[in-house]
């Protein structure tokens, strides 16, 4: 039981992290006013499907930790997107 909870403690704190890198790369895109408003709508549409995904899969049985783990693919997936686009 305790290492359940010290592993979705883990999980969370690293996607805090990772978050928190997409963020600085997200302000630095919004920053350059290069394509702003592309990023901004794209940001908004992905928190939107973010909480659809992880509410189903919270009503349909799955648990915390899944919901944690499909949050840490997709920041990682931005922030590869994100730090390609910067470095063109």
């Amino acid at each position: 039981m305790v290492r359940n909870w010290f592993d979705l403690s883990l999980q969370t704190m690293m996607l805090g992290f990772e978050a928190q890198r997409v963020i600085g790369l997200r302000l630095a895109k919004l920053a350059t006013g290069d394509a702003a408003a592309v990023e901004a709508q794209l940001m908004v549409t992905e928190k939107v499907a973010a909480l659809v995904e992880a509410s189903t899969t919270l009503a349909t049985g799955g648990s915390h930790k899944t919901v944690i783990s499909r949050y840490r693919k997709h920041v990682r997936a931005n922030e590869r997107r994100l730090s390609k686009r910067r470095k063109s």
